[in-house]
């Protein structure tokens, strides 16, 4: 969690060592011009589409053109995102959360409401 909100507030631009003061290695994405960490059991690579911003705040849209996961998080040839040990970043309180646990079944609960 440390290093993911490091990667947040410190700038590659303006500090070249930021792999170097943050622990972590990366290697090159095949895909885009851009790293991926080697110590994070998932990597999203996502080409840049659009950045927005409006009344209601600010939001950048990207496409994922290729996933990257490790071993240690694939059962059955599929991502389990309860291995992953994910976090997610909440702009309203500036808190980090864990997402730890399956709750649902996208596209298929919400049919019981469907009329």
């Amino acid at each position: 969690m440390v290093e993911a909100d490091y990667f947040g507030v410190e700038s590659g631009n303006k500090l070249q060592n930021k792999f170097e003061n943050s622990g972590l290695t990366a290697n090159k994405s095949e895909m885009l011009d851009a790293p991926v960490i080697n110590e994070f059991p998932l990597c999203l690579e996502c080409e840049f589409i659009e950045y927005q911003s409006g009344e209601y705040g600010c939001g950048v849209i990207g496409k994922v053109v290729n996933v990257t996961a490790d071993e240690s998080v694939i059962v059955d040839g599929k991502i389990d995102m309860s291995l992953v040990n994910a976090i997610a970043f909440d702009p309203y309180t500036h808190g980090h959360y864990k997402v730890t646990e399956r709750v649902g079944e996208a596209f298929k609960d919400g049919l019981q409401l469907k009329k």
